[in-house]
This record gives C-alpha cells, sequence and structure tokens, in this order.
C-alpha cells in the first residue's frame, strides 16, 4: 500500500483534505467527500456527543464534571476542544449538521471566566484564538474576540496566557493561537489595518526565533516543541506552526528553513510521519489506532502537504 492509499484509508475527515492538498482531485469530488464529513465517522460521531443545551460534555471549556478518575484539567472533551475538532475535521460550515450544533453553542455556551456567551470571547490569548478561528470558520459574529486579542497583544508582538504585562515575552503556544483566529478572522471579513498589523508582528515573533528557539540564546525552547502531535490542543509544535505559515505565507520564508529540514528528516522508509506526542487527557473516543512512536495518518497528512507547499514555492 502507497502512501496516498494508506491516507484514504482512513476517516472522510482525512480522506477530503488528501484528495484537495496531495492529490488536486477535481472539485465536485472533493466537495463530495467533504460532505461526509457532517454524516459519517468521526465528524458525525462528534456531533451525536453534542447535549441539547448545546454543550459538549457539560462544559464550555472543561467538563461540566469530573471524579478522581478524570481531573477537570485533563480533559478535552468540553465545547471548547470539540468545536475546534469540527474545524480540523472540516466539516462543511454551511452543512444543516454544523448550523444546528454551532446555533445551539452561540445560544447557550457560557464561558466559566466571565459568563460570556461563546462568541464574546474570555480572557486568555490562546482560548481566544481558538474560538476566534471557531467564530470566523462558523460565520458567527465574533468581533468582540477579535478586540480583545488585539487589546492583550505583548510589546513583542507575541501574546502570554499567564501574564498580563504586556512588558513580559509572549510564548509560542498562545501566540499561534492566536494569529491561527487572527487570519481566520482576516479570510471570512477582509479584517483591516489594525488586524493584519497584530497579525504579522505575532509573525515576526515566531519567525525571528526559527519557530522553536529562543531569541536570547539561541537554544531550543522545549524540545517537544520539535516533536509531531495530532490533535494539537493548545500546544504548539513546528508542524502546526508551519501548517499556519503554509496559509499565510504561500511564498515561503526562509526562516522557516530549519524546521522544514527538521519536519522532513522524521519521515519514515515508507514515507510516512509518526505520532511523536500525544496531549493527554480524557477525550470522546480515539483518533489513531494505535499511538506515540507509530505512523499517523492526521501527521503524514499534515507534513506531506507542508512539505509539498515548501518545495513547490
Amino acid at each position: 500500500m502507497d502512501v496516498i492509499e494508506y491516507l484514504m484509508d482512513g476517516d472522510p475527515a482525512i480522506r477530503w483534505q488528501v484528495m484537495r492538498d496531495l492529490t488536486d482531485a477535481p472539485a465536485d469530488r472533493v466537495a463530495a467527500e467533504r460532505a461526509r464529513v457532517a454524516t459519517e465517522g468521526w465528524g458525525a460521531r462528534l456531533l451525536a456527543e453534542q447535549g441539547e443545551d448545546g454543550l459538549w460534555d457539560g462544559g464550555t471549556y472543561r467538563p461540566g464534571w469530573v471524579d478522581d478518575s478524570r481531573p477537570f484539567y485533563d480533559a478535552w472533551t468540553a465545547t471548547h476542544f470539540s468545536l475546534q475538532s469540527l474545524v480540523e475535521y472540516g466539516i462543511e460550515p454551511d452543512s444543516p449538521e454544523a448550523q444546528r450544533a454551532v446555533a445551539l453553542v452561540r445560544d447557550n455556551a457560557r464561558w466559566d471566566y466571565n459568563g460570556e456567551l461563546y462568541f464574546q470571547g474570555e480572557g486568555e490569548p490562546c482560548i481566544n484564538g481558538t474560538a476566534l478561528l471557531v467564530g470566523a470558520y462558523f460565520g458567527q459574529a465574533a468581533a468582540p474576540i477579535a478586540a480583545t486579542l488585539l487589546e492583550t497583544q505583548h510589546d513583542d508582538g507575541g501574546w502570554n496566557c499567564w501574564e498580563e504585562d504586556a512588558a513580559t515575552p509572549g510564548s509560542f503556544h498562545s501566540t499561534l493561537a492566536a494569529l491561527e483566529g487572527l487570519w481566520a478572522w482576516e479570510q471570512a471579513t477582509g479584517g483591516d489595518d489594525e488586524v493584519r498589523a497584530a497579525r504579522l508582528r505575532g509573525e515576526e515573533f515566531l519567525l525571528e526565533r526559527s519557530l522553536f528557539r529562543r531569541k536570547s540564546t539561541g537554544e531550543i525552547a522545549d524540545l517537544r516543541m520539535t516533536m509531531l502531535s495530532s490533535p494539537t490542543r493548545w500546544y504548539y509544535d513546528i508542524l502546526r506552526a508551519l501548517e499556519y505559515f503554509r496559509l499565510t505565507r504561500p511564498e515561503r520564508d526562509e526562516r522557516c528553513t530549519e524546521a522544514v529540514e527538521r519536519l522532513r528528516a522524521k519521515r519514515t522508509p515508507m514515507g510516512l510521519f509518526p505520532l511523536e506526542n500525544t496531549h493527554q487527557g480524557a477525550t470522546l473516543f480515539d483518533l489513531e489506532a494505535e499511538g506515540e512512536g507509530f505512523p499517523s495518518r492526521w501527521v503524514t497528512l499534515r507534513a506531506l502537504r507542508t512539505l509539498r507547499w515548501w518545495d513547490a514555492a
């Protein structure tokens, strides 16, 4: 079995993206495969987990219940990360299934942090970035989240969930989440000069650090950032960053070179890429049949389309 056959043997969420990004299949065939995400496989299964109150697992960012076997801070089962997953699966945002699910969230889900409705946002940039991405993807009125991200950008161009003082350094994790949200918001709304300027400053924060090195010393900021994970949740890694720059800088930026070559070196003799770092926590269901150290369809898809972009640019 070759690599494309291996990937096409996966879930509709993977198949339609393989067809679009790796095989250049006709648009009508891609659309037909994408439509299956809402009614088959992981997409349909995740939609079925939503409660009538609009919440997944009874909560917005954290599950609504915990016990000794499942600490709330170690779970990926609530509404926020479920919406992130639907975006990653590429569910058709205008499908009846997606529209019903998102309308329930819009009208019912509230943040524990401030009591605001989901698409009004909360306080932490890493959370707001993903919420803005979700809002943009599903065509929701999420302008308050974009405004909060602009207000919380640090002087160095980054964002940091744990430090409110703008003079303190940004973090890789928060910065990339904020950038993903702002980019999606620009694409959905046309953006404006203020949003664009903030995004470009944030991109420089990552690029001047070669996507994974400390600016002060040049050392690797965290070895886990060089490891491949999927789903990424709120965590940063070089593949997630490269996927972002694949979209925002199709002409390439040479400061991504070292990260690209680290990614390329992880390809196995079979042409696949392994899952190297699982972000532990309760999930509603498993996406990968095997675990860390084994080939991953999600990681392989994302790595191959990243390298395709880089090598063709």
